[in-house]
């Protein structure tokens, strides 16, 4: 089996973890492969014990036999992960060295040996993530446009945006709001989840518009099929907005117009069997908890 490995803010506190971690894999006889910038910020702490292994900066160079790519980090490197790719469609695993890690099913501790045991033995299914693809004229050449998480738009100032978005050329009512996001069921546990949207499994194919800070109360968030071509455009008195697709950002003007439909890109996610989605809800979002029902 052949491992890349890709991770984001290295420091001490981590990089024995991690060294550990690529180790294990060395020694149950797991071929490795590091991502550059991630070779470069783990060695001063590792010297001389990391394992040999090939350096890759992007799917252009990963070499071709790679069997996983694992992402060691929060939520960002997971998506950082993915966007690395660029469509690639190599399995993603996700080790939680971060905040919450909703993405990354193994955290650190204890679950880590025995996740690391599983993916070796192949105890994981795969499962197909939707992605949402951006275009239009106002993204950056260059900018990978498949979002795992989802499109944001918000304003970059102190007046609210007008949006005018349309489903299939059917256009729906205004949208007076500090700004909107068009999330995917991954997404779903992410920023549209903060501003109120709705939790949706993973395996559904819908999108999900979720205004943020709506200024007319009766616009509420709206699930749709994954099958829907989307356009959006924005206007404001003052404000200028600023469009994210996962954690790519750029600048966007008023009355430039994107279009959002589904990627023919899947992110191939690794589940582990010891943690499901329903899980994560609970382990994670402490999904149901009464807090009654803790000691004081």
């Amino acid at each position: 089996m052949k491992i890349a490995l890709f991770g984001k803010r290295i420091g001490e506190s981590t990089a024995e973890s991690i060294s550990h971690l690529i180790g294990k894999m060395d020694a149950s006889g797991v071929s490795l492969c590091y991502h550059r910038q991630f070779f470069t910020d783990l060695l001063p702490y590792c010297l001389g014990k990391l394992p040999a292994g090939e350096l890759f900066t992007g799917s252009w160079d990963m070499p071709k036999d790679v069997d996983m790519l694992l992402a060691l980090g929060g939520d960002g490197t997971f998506l950082r992960a993915v966007t690395l790719l660029n469509g690639l469609e190599i399995p993603v695993a996700g080790i939680n060295f971060g905040r919450l890690g909703f993405l990354t099913t193994a955290k650190t501790g204890e679950g880590v040996e025995k996740s690391i045991d599983d993916i070796i033995n192949g105890l994981y299914t795969i499962e197909k993530r939707l992605m949402l693809s951006v275009s239009g004229e106002a993204v950056p050449s260059g900018t990978y446009p498949c979002a795992l998480n989802e499109l944001s738009i918000q304003r970059n100032g102190s007046s609210m945006l007008e949006f005018s978005i349309s489903v299939n050329g059917r256009s729906l009512p205004p949208y007076l709001a500090d700004g909107v996001i068009i999330a995917t069921p991954t997404g779903s546990t992410a920023y549209s989840l903060s501003v109120g949207g709705p939790i949706v499994t993973p395996d559904s194919n819908v999108f999900i518009i979720a205004p943020i800070a709506p200024h007319n109360l009766n616009i509420r968030p709206i699930v749709i099929p994954s099958d829907s071509v989307l356009t959006i455009s924005y206007t404001s008195r003052k404000s200028t907005a600023l469009a994210t697709i996962d954690n790519r950002s750029f600048p966007l003007s008023q009355n430039s117009v994107l279009t959002i439909c589904k990627s023919e890109h899947s992110a191939n996610y690794v589940s582990l069997f010891d943690m499901n989605f329903i899980d994560a809800l609970k382990d994670k979002l402490l999904w149901g908890e009464d807090r009654r029902c803790t000691d004081r």
